[in-house]
């Protein structure tokens, strides 16, 4: 089947061919024709499966075909900054044929700006709650006409805590309208609301609940907490990775992983809550164009974000909620690609490894933990300069030294290297000579063999 099958009109067939899609994607398949009809749909589907075009596309066609007024007749409503932004750039190549007027609002930004161009008219609108809401508030915003309304990664909205927010907004629409539920995870949860949102719908669910995608290689590597930082270090240089997100619980966490993992001489930048929208934006932006190696993010930061052939996910910290795995590794192995998911497990964290392999039904992979060094950090303080030291203290001090730099560089003996196309794990394939490196890593670290 090809889009020209699903009864897009010319314009949108145009626009996706020039995107270089040829061929919809199973959930593209199903949700297409169901939106087109006028149907309610709740679709849940692997994330990096096209669920955006799954709705933009769909709601495009309705809004070319009925009048055109100042007040939007389509509402995406988000949970985060950074997929309203994906949504809305993507509605915009779709309907870069068309008439429609997109606009996207969401906070961290001055509102001013929202304001003008909703006032200059707005076909399509993508918002976060929370700013939706601030605008309705001023009467900056008039949501009487959406005959359309999606909600996008509904069980990401829940879990964030929007569920009286989205009960706000769906006071401020009208009662007639079509509804749309996407979710990348699909939850009782959701379940649950779209018995109270949606009438009738189609349901489209083309992988099994809370599946991970087929294409994503799994791994695991068990290391201390205070390691963590030397071993994805390691892997990053040794594996020659050039693009790799990785993921950790807190705002902090991700600036102190940012500043360790460029202080190793690995360019670096954190995304957050914390950070302005400009720092987010130029962040991702200088990932995308590859002068930045390593992406560290935070759960709520990474959501909507849309790499194409991203190779590398790394838990650096697994999430508390077992279901936030499932979106953080959907970040690689979209659209049919491949990717890989690294997960560093403390010892502490084994009962979360469990959650997660109890929600997959299946047991996540351990890999043999590759040998690596521990950097020597030398830490600058700011006090005078002492004056000239004894020729004992300075032998003393020079001494201890290397006394530190040798007993953590695991034995003074030369990291293995990994092999040209052997992915993330291939530096454990690259023994160095001597005693069983499972047997020295199994005491070094405390893991107990096997």
């Amino acid at each position: 089947m090809f889009f020209t099958d699903l009864g897009l009109v010319p314009e949108l067939s145009r626009a996706v061919a020039e995107q270089g899609y040829e061929t919809p994607t199973p959930i593209q398949m199903q949700a297409i024709p169901a939106v087109i009809a006028g149907r309610d749909v709740l679709a849940g589907a692997q994330t990096g499966t096209g669920k955006t075009a799954a709705f933009v596309l769909p709601v495009l066609q309705a809004l070319a075909q009925g009048p055109a007024g100042r007040a939007p007749r389509a509402l995406v409503l988000t949970p985060t900054r950074e997929l309203a932004a994906q949504v809305a750039e993507s509605a915009r190549q779709y309907g870069r044929h068309m008439r429609a007027r997109i606009c996207v609002v969401f906070g961290g930004v001055s509102i001013n700006p929202q304001i003008d161009a909703l006032r200059g008219g707005c076909d399509l609108l993508v918002a976060t709650p929370g700013r939706l809401l601030d605008l309705a508030g001023q009467k900056a915003l008039d949501l009487r006409e959406v005959r359309h309304f999606v909600l996008d990664e509904a069980d990401r909205m829940l879990d964030m805590g929007f569920i009286h927010a989205i009960r706000q907004v769906l006071k401020l629409l009208p009662a007639r309208r079509q509804n749309l539920m996407f979710s990348a995870t699909y939850s009782d949860d959701i379940r649950d609301l779209a018995t109270r949102l949606l009438h009738d719908p189609v349901t489209v669910e083309v992988a099994p609940r809370n599946a991970t995608a087929d294409r994503v290689e799994q791994r695991v590597y068990r290391v201390p907490k205070e390691h963590k930082r030397h071993l994805l270090a390691h892997l990053i240089r040794e594996g020659g990775w050039h693009q790799v997100l990785v993921f950790t619980r807190t705002k902090h966490g991700a600036n102190r992983l940012a500043e360790q993992l460029a202080g190793a001489g690995i360019a670096t930048a954190a995304i957050h809550g914390n950070k302005s929208q400009n720092a987010r934006v130029r962040a991702l932006a200088e990932f995308k164009s590859g002068k930045i190696t390593a992406l560290v993010a935070t759960e709520v930061a990474a959501r909507g974000l849309d790499i194409k052939e991203l190779p590398f996910v790394v838990n650096y910290e697994l999430p508390n909620v077992p279901e936030d795995y499932v979106h953080r590794i959907g970040r690689t192995a979209r659209a049919g690609g491949a990717g890989y998911a690294i997960s560093l497990v403390a010892p502490d964290e084994g009962d979360l490894v469990r959650d997660i392999e109890r929600l997959l039904r299946r047991s996540l992979p351990i890999a043999a933990t590759p040998e690596f060094a521990l950097a020597v950090e030398h830490e600058q303080r700011p006090t005078p300069r002492p004056a000239a030291p004894s020729a004992h203290a300075a032998q003393t001090r020079h001494q201890a030294g290397r006394r530190k730099i040798a007993g953590s560089d695991l034995g003074r003996r030369e990291a293995p290297r990994a092999s040209n196309g052997r992915g993330p794990g291939a530096a454990e394939h690259s023994r160095p000579s001597g005693r069983s490196f499972g047997s020295h890593s199994g005491r070094r670290f405390g893991f107990s063999r096997g």
